[in-house]
């Protein structure tokens, strides 16, 4: 639950009026319209204007950089790197204090600073695979789809061998989320910012944070609710600095609060502060960022009040107006108000977009909202509040309208990947403009910021169980949206963990048809990342499912898929037994063209295999059944094979009569490449029968034509 978003000891920029904030139903001025980019693992700094207190705590972890470690009593540097720990409670500033160490360090670290936040919005720990996927990413390092966690790990160590990176690990829920990301690099240094010790990890000194003293949290006061009131009470700013126990998180809530009344005084700060009723049973150290937190919710309109209630169902706890709208069921307009009047008192952080990110801000597109993160400290008080003020059923229905939203906008985004002209692209200009993408690139741009939200989503949809078809509605949308913007290639790696989720329902709901996509679709990117016999037991399990219901487009498909595993394994005789079911089924359909294909693929499995006459058999059925469907193209092909396994059985004069015949069928294919291949092979086939002659002829006709058919 990182707490850089309340402040933590950094501080708003000020004006020559005082800091920039604004009153509930008033805009920042300079407040950010443009689009903000999502959490990925590694991100850009948080901006920073300046830094109150804790020179004391940066100067021990500076000293604790440069002593030596258990590891360096000899004088070499350890096999690991360093680790450092900034320990504290949420609220205390500890997130703002790693930020500011990691900037006065980012020079002797040029391969840059990664970062990755350990505890999930709603303080469950981040699944350690997924965290080191994200690490990879940003160093633009490649992993497998569908990668155990211990793989992802280590391959994540390996790419940080050699370099000087900073690696942050913020809000970590302990060592053992930890000590799997240690980098195997002595010149990378990590920072770790937990509420306790990690034990485990040896060498380990916890740089544990207290509350701000007191200059420091009234300079906080200051710069949020301006000098004038805080210097006319410099002993009630004191006496609220206290009650707010120095922590910058509390601070801030305050000071936005003050800021948001400009006819209250501090003595009214206190007051209010004061006021706030407690739980029983809540420890001493949270009270002061309850009674914050509360003052500030307690001001709000019910409206507004309810929207910050429902802001912490969004996936991946990043909300923007379209999100906040939904949940709420108020207008776009209304909701980014709201959000904008959030930030101003310090109860949402603005995400900040990328470098180079964010589309062009001199064509604002609607669908591109800024960001916000409700602040990791807040997010509990806030979960709470909505359990106690929200039923069940309006927290269900409210989740249902949020990803009905983002399936509409999913279906926008993809739409604008698809050409001008397309039937998706034209019912996309009757949707609101809101809904909208301005282009190809600002939808591609939504995509990229709000990935790991979406994914969040799909998850948060499948664990509903209740959402009907709502769920496989999300999925299917994403699933298509990033194929259509990243390729098959790229977004392998989130397809694997999509079509796991549809899996889940699928067993989950009894529904075989969508099991059995599931499986091929897990079983295609397992044999592409080299997992065979894992692919083996999902074409099984997928051929299954699939015959339960007499689908014959999955079942063929499994039976093909099974054919195609095990000539990889290069087990040809049960290769060619699949394909042969495979080619049963498609006979029965009277699927004339995939049929020939198979007696392909069978022929190529009994050629392998060095069974000439089986192969000869399966290939010459190919060649009559692309003759017999008009495949010219086909037919050249098969006869082609025709002639290759002819040469290997010993019989070139066949060979090449056969290879004659496939090459009047190329030329009335019009294929110059294969053309081009067939006279090379003839060529080959004649200086074997000592016709040099002629075989230079064929050669240098076969070589035009593969110069001429190059591109």
């Amino acid at each position: 639950m990182t707490d850089q978003a309340v402040g933590g000891g950094h501080l708003p920029p000020k004006t020559a009026d005082g800091p920039v904030t604004a009153a509930p139903g008033q805009r920042a001025p300079g407040a950010r319209q443009d689009g903000a980019a999502a959490r990925p693992a590694a991100t850009a700094a948080p901006a920073t204007t300046g830094f109150a207190g804790r020179r004391r705590e940066l100067k021990a972890l500076h000293a604790d950089i440069a002593r030596a470690g258990l590891d360096t009593l000899s004088g070499r540097k350890g096999p690991r790197s360093r680790v450092l720990l900034i320990a504290g409670r949420p609220g205390s500033g500890r997130t703002a204090l790693a930020e500011e160490l990691l900037r006065e360090l980012a020079d002797g670290h040029p391969d840059g600073v990664l970062r990755a936040t350990l505890t999930g919005p709603g303080g469950e720990p981040a699944d350690t695979g997924r965290t080191a996927r994200e690490l990879l990413t940003a160093l633009g390092a490649d992993a497998p789809p569908g990668a155990a966690d211990d793989e992802l790990t280590e391959q994540l160590r390996e790419a940080l061998t050699g370099r000087r990176a900073l690696l942050f690990l913020d809000d970590a829920p302990g060592a053992e989320q930890v000590e799997p990301l240690i980098p195997d690099a002595p010149d990378c240094l990590v920072v770790v910012v937990s509420q306790g010790p990690l034990t485990g990890i040896p060498d380990v000194r916890p740089c544990a944070l207290g509350g701000l003293d007191s200059a420091a949290g009234v300079e906080m006061l200051s710069r949020y609710a301006g000098p004038t009131r805080i210097t006319v009470d410099p002993r009630t700013a004191d006496s609220v600095a206290e009650e707010c126990g120095g922590q910058p998180a509390a601070l801030v809530l305050a000071g936005a609060w003050l800021a948001a009344r400009p006819k209250s005084s501090v003595a009214d700060l206190y007051q209010a502060l004061h006021a706030i009723e407690l739980p029983a049973d809540l420890p001493t150290g949270a009270r002061p960022l309850f009674r914050a937190f509360r003052l500030s919710y307690d001001a709000l309109p019910p409206p507004a009040a309810r929207v910050l209630r429902l802001i912490t169902l969004a996936p991946g706890g990043l909300v923007d107006a379209h999100i906040a709208s939904a949940l709420a069921g108020c207008s776009v307009a209304a909701a980014t108000t709201t959000l904008g009047d959030f930030a101003g008192l310090g109860l949402l952080r603005p995400v900040a977009a990328e470098d180079g990110d964010a589309p062009d801000a001199s064509t604002p597109d609607p669908a591109l909202r800024p960001q916000y993160r409700l602040p990791g400290c807040l997010d509990p008080l806030a979960r709470e509040l909505l359990r106690e003020h929200e039923r069940p059923a309006d927290v269900q229905l409210a989740r249902a309208r949020m990803l009905e939203r983002t399936v509409r906008l999913l279906q926008s985004c993809r739409a604008m990947g698809e050409p001008a002209d397309s039937p998706a692209r034209e019912k996309v200009d009757g949707l609101p403009r809101s809904l909208r993408f301005s282009s190809k690139g600002a939808a591609a741009h939504w995509l990229r910021s709000r990935r790991g939200a979406l994914l969040d989503a799909a998850r948060t949809a499948v664990a509903d169980g209740e959402l009907d078809t709502l769920d496989r509605r999300l999925m299917a949308a994403l699933t298509r949206t990033l194929l259509v913007h990243q390729g098959p290639e790229a977004a392998a790696p989130d397809l694997y963990a999509l079509h796991g989720l549809v899996l889940q329902v699928a067993e989950r709901r009894g529904l075989p048809r969508e099991q059995a996509a599931a499986l091929l679709n897990l079983a295609d990117l397992d044999g592409q990342a080299g997992r065979t016999a894992q692919a083996l037991t999902r074409y099984r399990g997928a051929l299954e499912a699939a015959r339960s219901v007499q689908d014959p487009v999955a079942t063929g498909r499994a039976l093909e898929s099974l054919g195609g595993t095990y000539t990889v394994l290069g087990d040809w005789q049960r290769a060619a037994d699949w394909y042969g079911r495979a080619l049963e089924l498609r006979l029965a359909r009277g699927e004339s063209g995939d049929a020939a294909r198979l007696m392909g693929k069978i022929g190529g499995a009994h050629t392998y295999a060095g069974r000439w006459g089986e192969a000869l058999k399966a290939w010459r059925a190919a060649v009559g059944t692309y003759r017999r469907t008009g495949d010219v193209a086909g037919q050249a092909r098969a006869t082609g094979e025709v002639a290759r396994v002819q040469e290997y059985a010993g019989r070139p004069e066949e060979s090449l009569r056969t290879c004659l015949e496939a090459l009047g069928i190329a030329r009335k294919a019009g294929d110059g490449r294969l053309e081009a291949a067939l006279q090379l092979r003839i060529a080959d086939t004649l200086e074997r029968l000592g016709d040099p002659a002629a075989a230079r002829l064929h050669r240098a006709v076969g070589e035009r034509l593969l110069e001429d058919h190059s591109e």
